[in-house]
């Protein structure tokens, strides 16, 4: 039991009536599900972010958050932020805090410590500094510390480190979220409470349907879609409390009047089916859902997939079949194959969400999905796809609901569709044709292009073949010319050392005449020479074509 309050502590009480602002970590590709489960229970100021979701709230929006929230794995609370570029940096911070406001001497603690950072590499060693830190802190005022445990502390620090931005908050929920209570066994593989919730709010479960789960496992998913459907908070199974009651400024009033609360609870007029091949699982699974008093709502029997009859009414089919990972698998092929085949033939006007793990596992389904999401499913990458589910061709099933749709779709009145008025050609009415002549393809203005004389190729006069200049290179010897033109086959050339340019000679250079310095002004030294007689001339530059945007066709000088 919390000791009583002094009047500093009340004070410090009053001031923690006031809003704050409060984090929700989640697994991945679930904060836009916990983003509306907030908005829901009534948070503001909501912000997604990377695998939490930040909100506003008050004391009593802190205990709704851990009691109601489905995809939750724990809240927490900002205490304070700063900037540190080292470890030592990071004790000197912490140790400027006043502990005293949250916590006691006599009081147990821990940190968690998330890291990402290229300055703290150690997420392990950062905790050391901050238990260090707290310890001194109360070393120096108090003349003792207090005590370090791992399970199960009465106050339980978070510290998660960006780069050099620091931020400290307390974790208001302790163990997580997602053990809610109600599991009493589990078979090897288990699904996370979080995950099967977060997996039931993306397929839009709300308990307006029959439920079908023909793999079920430890029944996760019937139980988790059971609360949902009764609206039943999943905060209501927990044994072992949170960790905001055990905090200085707990109010058990203002928490009680939260558990007692029932309103979000309702009937369900539908039922949960579920079914497994192996009867150990089908033990566990009936086994959580009696310690979850749902015996009522989900029935689970011992039979595999293909021995599931087809149901009364469209239902909505949710499964996790084994992936091989964890579960042996004997043929992979064969089990998705089966699915994919039971899917279409005995669940026609249904929709089904299949979580696998490899994209070969919903090629063997062999259906056109309609959604698909990414999750994570313990360490492996998995993914989420959707399945309408309808009876002949699909052709047949689109132009339904296309012809669904147009049937709904509103109509609306022609003189309402647009107010801009409209020129001379909508007075006329519609139908008539009006007297004006129309114009034809002679009487319009010719263009400018088109005045220009059109060139007459027959005044041209052809080439013959005869008169076509000769191709550069050319066979050196005629008849051979004459005799590959004939069809025959001997090719003579003329000698290599004919076709080569003759070597340069050089001058020997006189005694005593020195080398011809190249210094000077490029590139004109390149050109410059001196004759016979001994006077310096320059030579005419070369010519090159190139392509400008001025003078297309000219030639001009190369720079």
């Amino acid at each position: 039991m919390p000791h009583p309050l002094t009047r500093e502590e009340l004070s410090n009480k009053d001031k923690m009536e006031e809003n704050y602002r409060l984090i929700a970590k989640t697994l991945q590709s679930l904060e836009p599900v916990l983003a509306k489960e907030l908005e829901t229970l009534g948070a503001t100021d909501i912000e997604e972010g990377r695998r939490m979701v930040s909100f506003a709230g008050s004391k009593e929006m802190l205990y709704k958050a851990n009691y109601h929230l489905r995809t939750a794995l724990r809240i927490l609370r900002p205490i304070a932020s700063f900037h540190a570029s080292s470890p030592d940096e990071l004790y000197e911070e912490l140790r400027r805090l006043d502990w005293g406001q949250w916590m006691r001497p006599t009081d147990t603690f821990a940190f968690d410590t998330v890291v990402y950072s290229e300055t703290f590499t150690h997420s392990k060693y950062a905790g050391y500094r901050a238990k260090d830190a707290l310890a001194d802190y109360f070393r120096e005022k108090h003349g003792t510390r207090p005590t370090v445990r791992l399970d199960n502390p009465d106050l339980l620090f978070h510290i998660h480190i960006s780069h050099e931005e620091v931020t400290l908050a307390l974790d208001s929920s302790g163990e997580s979220l997602h053990k809610r209570g109600w599991r009493m066994a589990q078979t090897e593989a288990p699904m996370s409470e979080v995950l099967a919730a977060g997996i039931l709010l993306m397929a839009g479960w709300s308990g307006e349907t029959d439920f079908i789960d023909p793999m079920c496992g430890s029944g996760t998913l019937l139980v988790e879609a059971a609360l949902i459907a009764r609206g039943i908070a999943p905060g209501s199974f927990r044994k072992r409390g949170f960790a905001f009651q055990r905090w200085r400024d707990y109010d058990a009033e203002l928490f009680e009047q939260v558990k007692a609360d029932h309103s979000g609870e309702r009937t369900f007029a539908h039922h949960i089916y579920g079914s497994d091949s192996s009867m150990e699982a089908v033990q566990i699974a009936r086994h959580n859902v009696r310690a979850a008093g749902l015996t009522e709502e989900i029935t689970i029997l011992h039979r595999s997939m293909q021995q599931c009859p087809p149901p009364e009414a469209p239902a909505l089919i949710v499964t996790n079949p084994p992936y091989g990972e964890r579960l042996r698998m004997r043929d992979a092929e064969e089990l998705y194959s089966m699915i994919g085949e039971r899917l279409k033939h005995n669940y026609a006007g249904s929709t089904a969400w299949i979580l696998a793990y490899r994209p070969e596992h919903f090629d063997h389904i062999g259906l056109r999905h309609s959604a698909r999401h990414k999750l994570l499913n313990g360490a492996l990458e998995c993914e989420l796809r959707a399945y309408e589910l309808f009876a002949g061709k699909r052709d047949d099933f689109k132009r339904r609901d296309r012809e669904r749709d147009r049937s709904f779709r509103p109509e609306r009145p022609r003189g309402e569709r647009s107010e801009r008025p409209r020129g001379e050609r909508s007075e006329r009415p519609r139908g008539e044709r009006s007297d004006r002549p129309r114009r034809s393809a002679s009487d319009r203005p010719r263009r400018d292009w088109e005045e220009r004389p059109r060139r007459d190729r027959d005044d041209r006069p052809r080439r013959d073949r005869e008169d076509r200049p000769k191709r550069r290179y050319d066979f050196a010897d005629e008849g051979a010319r004459e005799r590959k033109q004939e069809g025959g086959k001997e090719r003579t050339f003329a000698p290599r050392d004919e076709h080569r340019r003759p070597k340069r000679t050089y001058s020997p250079r006189p005694e005593g005449k020195p080398r011809e310095e190249r210094a000077g002004l490029w590139p004109n030294d390149r050109f410059k020479y001196r004759d016979e007689e001994g006077r310096e001339r320059t030579r005419p530059r070369r010519f090159v074509h190139l392509q400008t945007f001025g003078s297309e066709g000219k030639d001009k000088e190369e720079d």
